[in-house]
């Protein structure tokens, strides 16, 4: 019991520790029960190679897992669209990933592609200038006019039309950019649509990455 004010209150329970529950988020990946399946030779290598170069197994791999066929479209899908060579650098693909996880408000993607965009941009404010409202960045207007379209892609994908094409021509995105920028886009939809729905658990070291 605790006093307060010379009214006697009950204590409020003690709060769970954070850092467990953090630590939790790499066990209990998904609220989902579903088992793994045995990972093909391929998949078995590409995890191999994610503890080599980031040291972890992203969580988001993991909850694939339990379906071959799923995981090596989700992978295939990614590394298309987020490392294979196109007009849009790295870094803006990841920015497109935040802005579009923002307005979905997905903390999965929010938080693993957020450190993301810390790393590649050597500026740990613009992570989280992307995760709570990219119009307060200071933005190129190339970056700029993206992002725009992104979450306008996200938000209201009715109402994009050619003004929206042609804004993104003038600050000089091509064609072939324009694709980019909406499939990175509409990736990123379908993925914080599924990490909302099953509670998807981003990796804990994640949020002490490029800080």
């Amino acid at each position: 019991m605790a006093k307060r004010n010379n009214k006697i209150t009950a204590s409020a329970p003690a709060p769970k520790s954070r850092t467990s529950a953090v630590k939790g988020d790499d066990t209990v990946i998904t609220a989902l029960k579903l088992p793994s399946e045995q990972l093909s030779p391929e998949m078995a290598a590409y995890f191999a190679k994610c503890e080599e170069k980031l040291g972890f197994v992203p969580n988001v791999l993991q909850a694939y897992a339990f379906d071959g066929a799923k995981l090596s479209a989700f992978v295939a899908m990614y590394n298309d669209l987020m490392l294979a060579p196109s007009g849009l650098s790295k870094l803006e693909r990841e920015m497109i990933a935040v802005a579009v996880s923002a307005h979905n408000r997905c903390y999965y993607c929010l938080v693993a592609h957020g450190a993301a965009v810390r790393q590649l941009s050597g500026d740990p404010p613009l992570g989280e200038l992307m995760a709570m409202n990219y119009r307060a960045a200071r933005l190129s207007r190339r970056e700029r006019a993206m992002l725009d379209f992104a979450v306008k892609l996200t938000a209201e994908p009715w109402l994009v039309e050619e003004e929206d094409r042609e804004a993104l021509r003038r600050v000089g995105f091509t064609d072939r950019d324009i694709w980019d920028i909406a499939a990175v886009a509409g990736f990123f939809n379908m993925s914080n649509r599924v990490a909302s729905a099953t509670d998807m658990r981003p990796n804990s070291v994640y949020h002490g990455q490029a800080r």
